[in-house]
């Protein structure tokens, strides 16, 4: 069995990051190892306040006990990071990892053109330096242009303009890239996924929500925790030999399933946790 090193916050309630990550690898057949970049009440996407505590400051040191003890990670996969813990994230990469091991990186940065509440203006240039080395790279198209050094558009991308943002996140160093947000057309929307050679994409149909009313589009809703959803489950399908694209589509119909699977009144997150016996089933 393989092990991965997840890297990213704990928000307590909310249905994302650590507390999406460790059950979805888990349930891919992967030894999923945490390390908490923070520790908040609850995420920050429609609460009305949170705590948050850093934990930089822990990250040498695990990373000095893990060094005395001999322990290694066959993946390194990291999702909400803070600016000052680029280095340390970096150091554990180098140190801790396995022959081989692969880097996965969900360039958390901000959605829908604006960065997340508490990012320096600076931060996607920091960021780049941890997507530099990667293997897999998995930004959304407001992530993407960021990283790239343009200003995210907000009426979105044609394909040409898709793979020649593609085309510049390679230069950034990153090996493979899954771009996620993807639509040419109003009823699709999905990935592109490039080994620098190619790009094949992977759409699936815009979900509408059942409402009292009949049948509802919610474009532009929001559903928060579907891009760890989707990371955690890429990660998950990388480390059991599935090549990058089935990896995102398999991860995009696991995200489908839980949206699915969401009543419309629950706000914050969606049913992931209804969806784990489709990913076991579909990874045997």
């Amino acid at each position: 069995m393989k092990r991965l090193l997840t890297i990213q916050d704990v928000s307590c309630v909310g249905q994302c990051s650590l507390t999406v990550a460790l059950p979805l690898v888990s349930a891919c057949g992967v030894e999923c190892a945490v390390l908490p970049s923070a520790v908040l009440s609850n995420h920050t996407g429609g609460f009305h306040g949170w705590t948050f505590a850093d934990l930089t400051g822990e990250m040498p040191k695990v990373e000095a006990k893990w060094r005395e003890l001999g322990i290694g990670f066959d993946a390194f996969y990291t999702g909400y990071v803070c600016e000052s813990q680029i280095d340390p994230i970096l150091s554990i990469m180098d140190s801790c990892a396995n022959p081989g091991a692969v880097r996965i990186i969900d360039p958390v940065l901000g959605d829908n053109g604006r960065l997340y509440a508490g990012f320096a203006p600076d931060f996607p240039a920091k960021m780049a330096r941890l997507c530099a080395g990667a293997d897999y790279i998995l930004p959304n198209q407001t992530e993407a242009a960021f990283l790239t050094g343009e200003v995210p558009k907000a009426d979105g991308y044609t394909e040409r303009e898709t793979l020649d943002i593609i085309a510049r996140l390679h230069r950034l160093g990153a090996r493979n890239v899954v771009l996620t947000g993807v639509s040419f057309e109003p009823e699709l929307i999905g990935s592109a996924v490039s080994d620098g050679r190619t790009v094949k994409y992977d759409f699936n149909p815009r979900l509408r929500r059942r409402t009292a009313s009949g049948c509802k589009a919610f474009e532009g809703a929001v559903f928060h925790g579907t891009g760890d959803i989707f990371a955690s489950v890429f990660a998950g399908c990388i480390m059991r030999g599935r090549s990058a694209f089935d990896a995102a589509a398999i991860a995009a119909d696991i995200v489908c399933a839980a949206i699915s699977a969401t009543e419309e009144s629950h706000w914050y997150g969606v049913r992931f946790e209804r969806a784990i016996p489709e990913l076991a089933k579909v990874l045997g």
